[in-house]
C-alpha cells in the first residue's frame, strides 16, 4: 500500500579507485548520517529544469557532495538545450542557475538512449550527449565534453570512429584515478538492419541500432585524449543501457549479452589495470529474446560490495530481480524478485552506499503510471520498506527512465513525467527518519 506523504498527494492531485569510487556514490552511509530501520521522509525536490519539454535526465554525486543534475529541454521551434546544474546538500539549495552544456540542431533527444553526466577528483564535470552523424540514415556518434568550471566547455570528442554510418550510444562514464573518465558505448559498426527492435521512433527521437552490436570502452584524460581503448564483447544486445559500479578492485560494467541463439542476460566484466576480463553471466537466467527489450541493467557498488537490478521475462513473465556480490563482483548471490507482473516497464534505477541499497521502478496502472522506491539493508538480506513514491500521468516510453543516487544516506530521486501531452521533470528527496510530525 502506497504510504501518503506531501509529495504523493501533489503528483496525485496534480590507490585512487577507492577515491574515485566515492565520486560515484558519496563517502556516507556510516555514523550519524547512516538510514535507521524506520519510514523514510519523502521531500519534494524543486528542479531548476522543470518546466514542459524537459526530458532525460541524469544525476551524478561529485567528490565534494554536490549533486549534478543534466537534462535536455526541447522547446517547440527552437534546438535542443542539454542543461546542467548542482544541488548543493549543505546549503540545501540549487548551486546556480542552469547552464548550458550544448546547443544545436543535431542534438538527437531519444527516450531511452539518454545523456550523462559525470566529475572527476580534479573537479572537471564530463557531459555527453547523442549528435546526427553527416552520414545520412539513421547514423549518430557520441559526443563528449569536459569542463574546470561548469560554464566552459571543451570542444566535443567523438571518441569513436566517425563517418561510419553506424549508430553509437547507451554509453556509461565513470571516474578514473584522478583526472581520467572512463567511457563505455554500444557501437553499431558491424551491425546489421534486419533484426531487433529499436529503442527510438520515426521522426526527432530517432532509432537504436538494429542487429549485433559491440561493447567499446575508452579511458580519456583531460585534454581529451584517448588513453586506453578496448572491445569488451563483440556481440551485445543492440539498444539497453549499461551500468558501471566502482568497487575496491576497479570498475565493473554490467550489459545485457547476446549469444547467438538469443539469450539476453546481464553480463559483467572488469577493468583490471588495461584489460577488461572476460564477461560472464551475473546469473544464469535463459532468457531468449528475439528482439531487444530496450532496457538494461542498473548497478552501484561501495568498496567490496556491489548491487544490481535488472529486468527479465526468462520465467515466463515480467520479473525485476536484484543481486548482491560481497566480493567486489568476483561472484552474486541467488538474485531476489524485487517485482513481477505484466505491468512491470523494465526500467530500474539503483544506488546503495553503506547503509543501503535503494530501488527505483515504474509500473504501467490503469490510467497512467506509478513510480516505486524499496530499500533494503546493504547486502539485500532484509527489505527495510517500499511504497509508491509518484503516480504519473505519463504513459508508456514518454516517461523515460528514472534515475536516482544516494548521499549520506539520503536518497535523492528524479524522472519524467507526461503533462498536458508534454514532458516535465519531478524530483524529490527520501530522508532518513520518521516523517516529522504535521
Amino acid at each position: 500500500m502506497a504510504r501518503p506523504t506531501a509529495l504523493m498527494l501533489l503528483p496525485l492531485l496534480s590507490t585512487l579507485l577507492l577515491l574515485a569510487a566515492c565520486g560515484q556514490e558519496d563517502a556516507g552511509g556510516s555514523g550519524p548520517d547512516a538510514p535507521g530501520p524506520g519510514p523514510v521522509q519523502v521531500l519534494d525536490w524543486p528542479l531548476p529544469g522543470s518546466v514542459p519539454g524537459t526530458s532525460a535526465p541524469d544525476l551524478a554525486v561529485a567528490a565534494d557532495g554536490r549533486v549534478l543534475l543534466s537534462w535536455v529541454d526541447s522547446q517547440p521551434g527552437r534546438r535542443h538545450v542539454y542543461r546542467f546544474s548542482a544541488w548543493n546538500p549543505g546549503l540545501g539549495r540549487w548551486q546556480h542557475a542552469p547552464a548550458n552544456i550544448a546547443i544545436g540542431s543535431r542534438m538527437l533527444v531519444n527516450w531511452a538512449d539518454t545523456p550523462h553526466i559525470q566529475t572527476t577528483l580534479d573537479g572537471a564535470v564530463w557531459a555527453h550527449w547523442l549528435q546526427k552523424s553527416d552520414v545520412a540514415g539513421h547514423a549518430y556518434d557520441l559526443a563528449l565534453v569536459r569542463s574546470r568550471d561548469g560554464a566552459n566547455w571543451s570542444p566535443p570528442l567523438v571518441p569513436h570512429a566517425a563517418g561510419t554510418g553506424a549508430q553509437h550510444g547507451f554509453a556509461s562514464m565513470w571516474p578514473h584515478g584522478t583526472n581520467l573518465l572512463g567511457i563505455a558505448w554500444l557501437d553499431g559498426s558491424g551491425a546489421d538492419s534486419d533484426h531487433g527492435d529499436h529503442a527510438g521512433s520515426t521522426g526527432e527521437e530517432g532509432a537504436a541500432a538494429h542487429g549485433s552490436s559491440a561493447l567499446r570502452a575508452a579511458l580519456v584524460d583531460p585534454s581529451l585524449q584517448l588513453v586506453h581503448e578496448a572491445v569488451i564483447d563483440t556481440r551485445v544486445c543492440e539498444c539497453c543501457q549499461t551500468s558501471v559500479a566502482l568497487t575496491s578492485r576497479g570498475p565493473l560494467l554490467f550489459y545485457r549479452g547476446r549469444s547467438p541463439d538469443e539469450v539476453r542476460d546481464v553480463l559483467v566484466s572488469r577493468l583490471e589495470g588495461n584489460v577488461w576480463t572476460a564477461p560472464r553471466r551475473v546469473h544464469a537466467d535463459g532468457w531468449v529474446m528475439s528482439a531487444c527489450p530496450v532496457n538494461g541493467p542498473s548497478a552501484h557498488g561501495h568498496g567490496h560490495g556491489v548491487a544490481v537490478g535488472w529486468y527479465t521475462e526468462a520465467g515466463g513473465s515480467p520479473e525485476l530481480r536484484l543481486a548482491y556480490s560481497a566480493d567486489a563482483g568476483d561472484s552474486f548471490g541467488e538474485p531476489r524478485v524485487l517485482d513481477s507482473g505484466d505491468r512491470l516497464q523494465g526500467r530500474v534505477a539503483l544506488a546503495m552506499d553503506g547503509g543501503q541499497i535503494a530501488v527505483l521502478w515504474l509500473r504501467e496502472e490503469g490510467e497512467g503510471q506509478s513510480l516505486w522506491y524499496a530499500r533494503y539493508a546493504p547486502d539485500l538480506s532484509q527489505e527495510i520498506e517500499r511504497f509508491q513514491l509518484a503516480g504519473l500521468a505519463g504513459r508508456g516510453r514518454g516517461t523515460g527512465f528514472p534515475r536516482l543516487v544516494l548521499h549520506r544516506g539520503i536518497a535523492h530521486a528524479v524522472w519524467t513525467d507526461i503533462i498536458d501531452g508534454r514532458p516535465q521533470l519531478r524530483g524529490a528527496r527520501l530522508v532518513p527518519g520518521p516523517a516529522a510530525d504535521g
